[in-house]
């Protein structure tokens, strides 16, 4: 069976296993790992100049990603951050960028998980996952599974709408 070529734009060794974890069933997923410009903004305006530029820079079909945990207030890390405030609520945001190639049109895929922040549990290797603990779970992303985290991740939701746009 023919598996379509997926060109992952990341440095990141954790986020390229995951995705590959997720999508490697159904495309061939090659890393690139290029340093892209980093700007301010909104999740899907940070996303759609990543992509542009990723696109422009390799002449290839891209898929970047950027990924927040963003606080409803705000002020070991993160759970410091949020000492004085009873609200420790956030939520998980995936956003990711496809282009088929330079001055092609940025589709954005969006995947967001509603949790709380919590002192760090689990072990320390993927960012912010010890202190990030889903809603309706009782561990954080770093306590699961990979395949308990992959089924319910903002990365997963996010790569089950790119999948889906494949499927049309």
């Amino acid at each position: 069976m023919y598996k379509r070529t997926l060109s992952f734009v990341t440095g990141n060794k954790n986020k390229l296993k995951e995705v590959q974890e997720l999508l490697g069933h159904i495309f061939d997923i090659v890393n690139i790992d290029l340093e892209l410009e980093e700007i301010q903004g909104d999740p899907e305006s940070i996303t759609r100049k990543k992509c542009n530029e990723a696109a422009r820079l390799t002449n290839k079909s891209v898929l970047v990603e950027d990924t927040s945990l963003c606080f409803n207030a705000l002020g070991d890390g993160l759970y410091k951050l949020l000492h004085g405030f009873d609200d420790k609520k956030a939520y998980a945001l995936c956003t990711f960028g496809l282009s088929e190639g330079i001055d092609k049109p940025v589709h954005i895929f969006q995947g967001k998980v509603e949790g709380s922040i919590v002192p760090p549990r689990g072990p320390t290797n993927f960012g912010w996952d010890p202190c990030f603990e889903p809603s309706g779970f009782s561990q954080t992303f770093a306590e699961m599974s990979a395949e308990m985290k992959n089924s319910i991740s903002h990365r997963s939701l996010a790569l089950q709408q790119l999948k889906a746009h494949f499927e049309k």
